[in-house]
């Protein structure tokens, strides 16, 4: 695992979250998201689950089927295009989060390892999902051992719950971890209707698609799908040793021109199936990479979504 020295890194980079850097890591990324994310979405925006309520949204063209009783005159008059008003869900959220820890994580090559970029994500979930009753709870594994955090309400909670996840041990070397078992622990016992998020680099046979699609019937699914630079292409560097951290199976390879080719085509081509994946699951696909701003990420990623929910272009 090789990351850029701290004098390198731009300021939206995931803090490290290991050692006797953890709690000062996790004031930075608490830091780091309320500031950003405030201040990209300017407090305007819906969170990560549509629904009816009682508070008054923003207004869109009137489509065929919409309650007439929802009609915003005022625009529409203004406008002289008919155009109803939105609202924004006051009822409270239960979150459930599936998070992947297993050893193909413990691994990056850009600004932070893939371990660190996930516990971020779950930081930014939390801050999107706060307030109001709202409630957050997870199951994650590293592939030994599975930690289940019951879900509840409150920043100490939402604190605590972060703390425990970057704290999960790392799981040994050639330990393979089973995600679409982690993600069957969120069906039985039946839950709540709410939001379930799956953090993973999804690396592997996607055998968790019909776990995640049994999942849509109840609640609103989204894949964050975390991925490092060499997880999609190879260097120019000659000789090098891969190495598969969940089998322990190591080879000695050269990184000529076609095995560069190969190594991204397949690569390519398992993002696809991922892809088509978490869709016919459902769930909404958000990408983020250790060599890209990821907040700014997520920023487009919820404002796409809001879109859609008022009918405007994707």
């Amino acid at each position: 695992m090789a990351v850029t020295g701290s004098e390198e890194r731009p300021p939206w980079a995931p803090p490290v979250l290991r050692g006797e850097r953890l709690e000062a890591g996790l004031r930075t990324l608490e830091l780091q998201v309320r500031r950003r994310l405030d201040g990209l979405l300017q407090g305007n925006h819906l969170g990560l689950v549509p629904g009816p309520g009682s508070e008054p949204g923003e207004a869109r063209p009137y489509q065929p089927g919409d309650d007439v009783r929802r009609m915003d005159w005022a625009v529409t008059a203004r406008t002289t295009v008919a155009h109803i008003r939105e609202t924004v869900a006051d009822r409270e959220l239960e979150t459930w989060l599936a998070v992947d820890l297993s050893a193909s994580l413990d691994f990056g090559t850009a600004l932070c390892e893939k371990r660190d970029l996930v516990v971020s994500a779950v930081a930014a979930i939390a801050y999107l999902t706060r307030g109001g009753g709202n409630r957050l709870g997870a199951v994650v594994s590293n592939g030994a051992e599975t930690l289940r955090i019951p879900a509840r309400g409150g920043q100490a909670h939402a604190r605590s719950l972060l703390r425990k996840i970057a704290e999960l041990p790392r799981a040994g070397e050639g330990t393979r971890g089973d995600f679409g078992a982690v993600i069957e622990q969120l069906r039985r016992p039946p839950r709540r209707r709410g939001l379930v998020v799956v953090v993973s680099d999804f690396l592997g046979a996607t055998d968790w698609e019909r776990s995640l699609r049994a999942l849509s019937a109840r609640h609103e699914l989204i894949g964050v799908e975390v991925l490092d630079p060499r997880d999609v292409d190879l260097p120019e560097v000659g000789t090098i040793v891969l190495a598969d951290p969940e089998s322990g199976k190591q080879r000695e390879v050269r990184t000529s021109a076609l095995l560069r080719r190969e190594f991204a085509a397949a690569a390519r081509a398992h993002r696809d199936e991922v892809a088509r994946a978490l869709r016919s699951s459902g769930a909404a696909h958000l990408t983020l990479r250790t060599d890209s701003d990821w907040i700014a990420d997520t920023v487009r990623f919820v404002v796409a979504r809001k879109r859609r929910w008022s009918g405007g272009a994707a």
